[in-house]
This record gives structure tokens, sequence and C-alpha cells, in this order.
């Protein structure tokens, strides 16, 4: 059918809309399909009286064609054309009823499309943010709702209602100006420990509304520039420990489906909130040093078959031993060096982050140095000073750099190996950098 001709036929649909008729669900199924033709969708806004005939629908008794409405209404928020999006903002009080309704089920239908044609990309405006408030409402409230009948059949819907608060967290923090408001809105609001509440897998119900919840949560995490308000509901202390127990069963190779995609998101809390909140405030938040033996695992496990998720359990590792001594301890304790000795033979990323890890280690002291040294890392730098990498040859200075400071026998057992040919290379070097550090190292430390 060309364009003329769709056009055409929407004004004859709109034309018989308007007028009482049995056949009115199946005109509105066709002018649902019909409006997928974006020139169709600009010819309908501009007939006279169109939205607010969806709108009409919309607040009508009719349930179908209500349903119907909204499919018509989201296929105008996704429209190319800049100006049909804001046409159908008369619409938005309608959603907002439905979404805070007494019907779980007719709510949860109105969900997805209703979220998309809140946000669509044409009109993320400041003319929205009023609509905040009775947004973030009526989302607790229908979540609160679910959650309190998940034994009376209703976990069907449950994915349904994390997911469009995934879809609605994602779209304002992706739109920096209209970030902070709402920001702020979600960590007063209940959603935070609601989220947090259904974060457990369910095993009637697979692993989908955990995933959705922790993107969710990983979403606030990142949009907030003090996220006190997430450590005081136990989001930290929550996620560490299901990252411990879902990394111990990926390790031990349970292949779950979804395992994988709900352990991303936990790696990104855990690290965002170490990197994020001062130390203090993170004391007493984690104890627990099987944290460190998991993420271990995880990367040895997952380095070859999926880089990627290796790559985020090492930068957890690494935020982790920067914000804590204990967890460094927990390397030594645990014999963990000689695994992370092992891993910076790979890149993408994961051999430098495993350098910072042991970096941290190092930057502990004394007893941490001669320790780490005792344990092969002299020998594990010998190697990485000779790569073809500048971050690796940079970093491997820098740590080279704290074990010769803490103890005379470092110094000793470095000649020892005869690694000192290896830093008169490096003077040659063309970065400057590099070249600086190996001088100093060998100026002040080896052969003075």
């Amino acid at each position: 059918m060309d364009t003329n001709t769709a056009e055409l036929d929407v004004v004859s649909l709109l034309h018989k809309l308007q007028h009482s008729s049995p056949e009115r669900e199946i005109h509105m199924r066709l002018l649902t399909k019909a409006l997928r033709d974006p020139s169709v969708q600009l010819s309908f806004v501009k007939q006279e009286n169109s939205v607010h005939l969806l709108v009409g629908f919309l607040s009508g008794s009719d349930a179908q064609c209500r349903l119907q409405s909204v499919r018509c209404l989201h296929e105008l928020s996704h429209s190319p054309h800049p100006n049909v999006a804001p046409a159908c903002l008369p619409a938005t009080p309608y959603l907002l009823t439905y979404l805070s309704g007494q019907s779980t089920k007719f709510t949860g239908n109105f969900w997805l499309r209703g979220l998309f044609l809140l946000w669509p990309p044409a009109w993320r405006t400041r003319d929205i943010i009023p609509q905040w408030w009775k947004l973030w409402r009526s989302l607790s409230l229908s979540f609160f709702r679910l959650k309190m009948q998940l034994q009376n059949q209703c976990r069907k819907h449950l994915r349904v209602f994390v997911l469009a608060a995934q879809l609605l967290l994602n779209n304002h923090i992706l739109n920096a100006d209209l970030c902070a408001f709402p920001s702020r809105m979600v960590l007063a609001s209940r959603l935070p420990s609601l989220l947090l509440s259904v974060l457990n897998p369910d095993p009637e119900f697979s692993l989908g509304p955990a995933i959705e919840c922790a993107w969710c949560l990983h979403y606030i995490a990142c949009s907030c520039e003090n996220n006190k308000a997430l450590l005081t509901h136990g989001t930290l202390t929550h996620c560490s420990s299901l990252l411990v127990t879902l990394g111990e069963a990926l390790v031990n190779g349970n292949q779950d489906e979804g395992l994988e995609l709900l352990l991303c998101p936990l790696l990104r809390i855990v690290g965002n909130l170490l990197s994020s909140c001062p130390a203090e405030e993170l004391a007493g938040q984690l104890t627990d040093s099987r944290l460190v033996v998991t993420l271990c695992s995880m990367v040895q496990s997952t380095v070859q078959t999926r880089p990627s998720l290796a790559r985020e359990s090492v930068w957890v590792l690494n935020n982790l031993t920067a914000f804590s001594a204990d967890f460094c301890s927990a390397l030594l304790t645990h014999d963990l060096v000689h695994r992370l000795i092992q891993l910076l033979s790979f890149s993408q990323g994961i051999n430098t982050m495993v350098l910072r890890v042991l970096a941290n280690a190092a930057f502990r002291g004394k007893e941490f140095c001669i320790t780490l040294t005792q344990l092969g890392l002299l020998t594990a730098l010998l190697t990485t000073l000779k790569m073809t990498d500048k971050e690796m040859v940079s970093l491997s200075l820098d740590l080279l750099f704290m074990l010769l400071v803490s103890s005379p026998q470092v110094a000793e057992e470095f000649v020892k190996i005869s690694c000192l040919s290896i830093l008169e290379a490096l003077q040659y070097n063309s970065d400057g950098d590099m070249r600086r550090k190996a001088t100093y190292l060998l100026e002040h430390h080896l052969l003075s």
C-alpha cells in the first residue's frame, strides 16, 4: 500500500471512529497497524481532534479500545518526526492514572507502552518534570502492590513492572539535564528498598525479575553523586552477599539461563558503590572475605570464555582492595596472589587491572611487599616489564618502586634475578615517562 493510500485510510478510520459502531474495535486495530508508518503518523496528528479522540478512548469504558489507544500512542511516541510525540502529551495524566490503578493485570499491560510514551527522545524536556512526582508515586505503589500479591498468582506481572522501572531509570539517566532532579525523587521514594526486596532470584520464576531489579539499582547508583541513601538501605551488603552466592554457582559450573545477566549489574552496583562512597561510610558494610575469593575465581573461570565478565570482576576486586587493607590481607591468607599472577598474560584490560590489585596490596606497607616478593611477584614483573603495552610497563614500574622502597631485601632479590638490564633498556625507551621512572629506580634504589 503506498503512502497516499495509507493516509487516506487513516482519515477514513478517524471518521468511522468518531461515530459509534460495533466495528470500533476492528477499526482501532487497523489504526494501530497504520500508525507504524512514519508518514501516516504525521498525517494523523495533523487531523483535527485526532489525539483527543485517542484520549477519549483511553478514558472510556471499553477495555479493548483503551488498550488499542495505548498501542496507537505507543506507535506515535516513536515517530521520527519531532512534532508527533509532543502531540501525545494530553494523554499523560490518563496513563499515570492507569499506572496507579487497582488492577495489576490491566496496569501490567500499560506499563511498557506507557513508559515508552512518557520518555520518547523527541520531547525529553523540562515540561514533563512535574509528572515525575505522580509517576514515581504510582510506580512505587504498583510495585508494592505486586510484591504483596506474589503468593496470589501475580508473578507473571512482576517482571513487567520491574522492566518498566528499568527503562524509565535508564531513560532519565541518559538525559543529563533531567538527571539530578528525578534521582533525588527516586532515593526519597520507597522504590530502592522495594527493588532490593525482590532482588533475590525466585526459583519459581527464573532470574528475570531479579535481573531487572539489579539493573534498576545499577542505574540509580550511577545517577547519584551521593550514594549514602543506598548504603542505608543495605544495598552494598545485600548485593555483595548475592554476588558471593551466584559467583560460586558460576564457578562450580551452574549453567542457569540468565545467571551471567544477573552477575553483570551486581558487579557494577558493588563496584560503583565502592568507588563513589567515602571509606568511613563503607566501614561495616563489607566484612566477608569470601567476596575476594569469589571474584578471583570468577576472573579465572571466565577470562577465556567471557572476558567481559572477567574484566568486570577484576575491576570490582580492584575497588575492593583499594578500599580495605583487610581485603588486601585476604589476597595473602587465601593464597590468591599466585592466581592473580597467572592472569598477567591476558590482555583486554584484565592484566592492567590485576596489576592495580597487586599494587593496592603493596601499598599497604613493608610486610605486604616482602610477602608479595616471596610469592613470586618480582619474577612476574620481569615479564611484564618486557611487554609492548605501555600501560602495563608503566604500572609495572610503579609497582616495582613500591616493592623496592619497602625493604633492602627486595632490592637485593631484584639484582639477584638479573633484572637490571631490563631497566637499563627502558632508559632508552621512546616514552619519556618510562625513561624517567627507570632511571630513577636505577640511580636511587639499585645502583646507589
